[in-house]
């Protein structure tokens, strides 16, 4: 997440947003014309299942007051309010407990943040935490939130410098209320749509190598070192993917799973769902019948740095490559029937490895002096947080949503490609999905190799061991399995 702030401003943003504006109206008609098409002459999956499956769908306002925080305190502050951010979701009712999927446009969500997001869900929905995922889409002009460190930071006269506390738990409540009147307006689901398509020239890898083997370059989420922009795209995984539900032949929710960081350019207090939340807002106009739901995957060592040079223009030229990704994943969408009974949850309690560097007595001596700048304050009560959970033998959920011929998984952190490239890999007779930026207090989970390499992601933006690869992968083996 802690990456130099982009060095762009927002000067000259409006007039990039008329002019890409322009440019994007031809294709959102083409768009529109494609998705009447697409539903119409989907094929269909067949009679559907006697037990009806039932989905509840919520979206609520979660744009932070002017003056608040953004970033864990990284950037500057709130000044203005460029488009609103939201946190949207599904509930998904089965007869048995329901489940709740939900996308936040904040930075982060982390440990006493997430539990609290899981528990007020899970109140509303009347289910239990361990059957709420809560994600977030990592924008960075965007707030973060977790209580627990708000309880070491007020003690020692900071309280408020990371987050508005009562705001976000005012936030917090709100989409409560919203997610447990939604299930006063349940929707029947007949159909499953599944599909997807390359998104073209958005993500690329962070960690450009040398000869050595060595990080040689590390391209953030702006980039204007020629030699560094010139380097291979690396590995990421190149394709969008898209699940629906459906009444018959009418669409009723499209969620959309991507991998990258979502900056384009940011640190200039104007709050933004970034490109990411204007290409969610273009699908919304080309297809305004369907609620859209919209997922960042396992994006740690990914970003649009090859593509973007952090000039403000770059922000409508990306969501334009995305969301036209997204219309071709909705336009090679196939339909399955799909009931009850064809819905599974899994959750897997997973104990990770930590950083063997991190140190509570450190921590404290940092945290506890007042001449230490308010960043680094921060960042050893968020280890300090970490070291102590890993004391108590803390565990972060890991969960399967199986959906018919579908798994989505759900993960926490910021979670390097490979393992989204893995878990589709695991099971290639089904369609594998994943949800990284769960619970976040790990920050960077990088693969073994990859603490050998360097770079900023490996580093002490990551808070657990190199064996954490051989733990997440046996996790994924057991939960596709």
């Amino acid at each position: 997440m802690r990456e130099q702030t982009d060095t762009h401003g927002v000067r000259g943003s409006r007039r990039g947003f008329l002019k890409a504006a322009g440019t994007l109206a031809v294709g959102l008609t083409q768009w529109r014309k494609s998705a009447a098409a697409s539903s119409a002459t989907l094929p269909d999956g067949g009679d559907s299942p006697r037990e009806p499956l039932r989905i509840a769908l919520f979206q609520a306002d979660v744009t932070p007051p002017l003056g608040s925080p953004l970033c864990e305190a990284l950037v500057k502050p709130a000044r203005r309010i460029v488009d609103p951010l939201s946190a949207r979701g599904v509930i998904l009712l089965t007869g048995e407990k329901p489940i709740v999927l939900c996308a936040i446009d904040w930075t982060s969500i982390l440990n006493g943040g997430y539990r609290v997001w899981r528990e007020v869900l899970a109140q509303a929905a009347g289910t239990t935490p361990d059957r709420v995922a809560v994600h977030t889409l990592h924008q960075h002009d965007a707030p973060s939130v977790d209580f627990d460190i708000e309880g070491l930071l007020a003690p020692r006269g900071l309280s408020g410098r990371t987050f508005d506390v009562a705001w976000a738990r005012a936030a917090v409540a709100r989409v409560g209320e919203v997610v447990s009147r939604s299930l006063d307006q349940p929707r029947r689901v007949t159909h499953l749509g599944l599909g997807q398509a390359k998104v073209d020239r958005v993500a690329s890898n962070r960690r450009v190598l040398g000869p050595d083997g060595k990080v040689l370059y590390a391209r953030m989420s702006a980039c204007t070192d020629p030699a560094a922009r010139a380097a291979p795209e690396g590995t990421v995984d190149p394709d969008v993917k898209l699940i629906s539900f459906w009444d018959g032949d009418v669409p009723l929710v499209s969620m959309t799973y991507y991998a990258t960081h979502p900056q384009s350019f940011y640190g200039r207090g104007a709050v933004s769902a970034d490109f990411v939340g204007l290409a969610r807002a273009l699908r919304e106009a080309t297809v305004p019948e369907a609620a859209h739901v919209h997922f960042n995957g396992a994006g740690g060592n990914l970003a649009a740095s090859k593509y973007n040079d952090g000039a403000p223009s770059r922000r409508f030229e990306l969501a334009g490559r995305l969301a036209d990704g997204m219309a071709r994943a909705w336009d090679s969408m196939k339909k399955q029937a799909i009931g009850a009974q064809d819905v599974g949850w899994r959750v897997l309690p997973v104990k990770f490895p930590i950083r063997r560097d991190l140190d509570e007595a450190k921590c404290l001596s940092v945290l506890d002096n007042p001449n230490e700048k308010l960043v680094e304050r921060v960042v050893v009560a968020s280890e300090l947080i970490w070291i102590r959970r890993c004391a108590r033998g803390d565990m972060l959920d890991l969960s399967r949503l199986r959906l018919g011929s579908a798994d989505v998984l759900h993960m926490p952190g910021e979670l390097f490609v490979e393992y989204q490239l893995a878990a589709a890999a695991m099971r290639p007779d089904r369609f594998v999905c994943m949800a990284a930026y769960g619970d976040c207090t790990v920050q960077y989970v990088g693969t073994e190799i990859a603490y050998r390499q360097g770079g900023y992601e490996t580093g002490r933006w990551s808070r657990v061991a190199p064996e954490t690869e051989q733990v997440l992968m046996a996790a994924m083996r057991t939960l596709l399995g």
